[in-house]
């Protein structure tokens, strides 16, 4: 599924140069669930933004179903993100302006999904927020948010979903239940899922752990 080789990258210039990732090799079988883990400043979520396509690595090559995606154009790289990958963020990041059904069928309809609206409304079902469905992002507690990313980033039934620290605004409870969700919704649609974590209970509910350290792997 993905293959990654000699991943390296730097921020600023000069003696004010911090090299965050130092040469990073793995690889990353279909179906997997795996954990990034590591401590505050580790690079996890810097490796995380990389594999996701969202930055660009100063060295290295990162091979998603045999592409390099380390060598698309910015307009390839949209469009396979689009096609191939959904992103779950700690802030949500929901569209305050659209409805939790209209978040969900977005990237939907930006692809010409067929049936868009009736696997948006499944999903918040899945989710259990089909009650809620005309409410707005203003209107939904932190879980609830959640609960609309999750399924917004499911709708375009994506190989590769990345969570970065999904639970990390929710209380323990409500992270709890979000994240039982999340592992269920995975494993009944077979997506590859790379989860940025420090919550040592989290990472292990995943197949596999890659364990950063000042930028390297431990």
């Amino acid at each position: 599924m993905m293959r990654v080789q000699g991943i390296r990258k730097s921020f600023g210039e000069g003696k004010g140069k911090l090299e965050v990732l130092k040469g990073i090799d793995f690889e990353i079988a279909s179906g997997e669930t795996v954990a990034l883990v590591g401590k505050s400043g580790s690079g996890k979520s810097t490796l995380l933004s990389l594999l996701a396509g969202l930055e660009s690595p100063d060295e290295g090559v990162i091979s998603i179903d045999e592409r390099k995606i380390t060598s698309l154009s910015e307009r390839e790289l949209t469009e396979f993100r689009a096609a191939n990958i959904g992103i779950v963020f700690q802030q949500f990041h929901l569209i305050s302006t659209l409805t939790a059904l209209e978040n969900v069928l977005l990237p939907m309809e930006l692809l010409k999904k067929k049936n868009a609206m009736e696997e948006a409304q499944r999903l918040l079902q899945a989710v259990g927020l089909f009650e809620r469905k005309e409410h707005l992002p203003s209107e939904l507690s932190g879980g609830e948010s959640q609960r609309v990313a999750i399924a917004r980033a499911l709708g375009p039934k994506p190989k590769l979903l990345f969570a970065d620290e999904p639970s990390g605004n929710l209380d323990e409870e409500t992270g709890e239940k979000v994240m039982d969700l999340l592992f269920d919704l995975v494993k009944e649609t077979k997506t590859t899922l790379v989860l940025v974590t420090h919550d040592p209970d989290l990472a292990s509910r995943c197949s596999r752990t890659i364990h950063l350290e000042h930028g390297s792997l431990v």
